[in-house]
């Protein structure tokens, strides 16, 4: 076996390419921590119910407009919530993939995210 390695890979292509990975994933690290730090909020309803979650994808804040709060029909409200956290969690979602997707340049990264 030729020094340095595997046979057709050369020594410094390998370290070149060990290097690559460790500022991709420090790249992938900082791009986490900065949407960590960001809030994503959804309206549904025409704005009668907003929630608003946080990178880490927990649910931070919720607001109810208080003429959608009827005693009469609780499972509108319950619906309405929930698909404002839904798309909250979404939009959370689609920006961390959109992330990925640019560092990456689209390859499937398995595990990842």
């Amino acid at each position: 076996m030729p020094k340095g390695g595997f046979p057709g890979m050369g020594g410094g292509n390998m370290n070149n390419l060990l290097k690559q990975a460790q500022k991709m994933q420090k790249q992938m690290e900082d791009m986490q921590k900065d949407l960590e730090t960001k809030n994503y909020e959804a309206s549904v309803g025409g704005g009668a119910v907003t929630a608003i979650v946080s990178g880490k994808k927990q649910l931070i804040d919720i607001k109810i407009k208080p003429e959608v709060v009827d005693p009469d029909d609780v499972e509108m409200l319950q619906d309405l919530i929930i698909s404002a956290c839904n798309e909250a969690m979404k939009k959370a979602e689609d920006e961390s993939s959109e992330g990925m997707k640019k560092m990456t340049g689209g390859m499937s990264m398995p595990g990842m995210f």
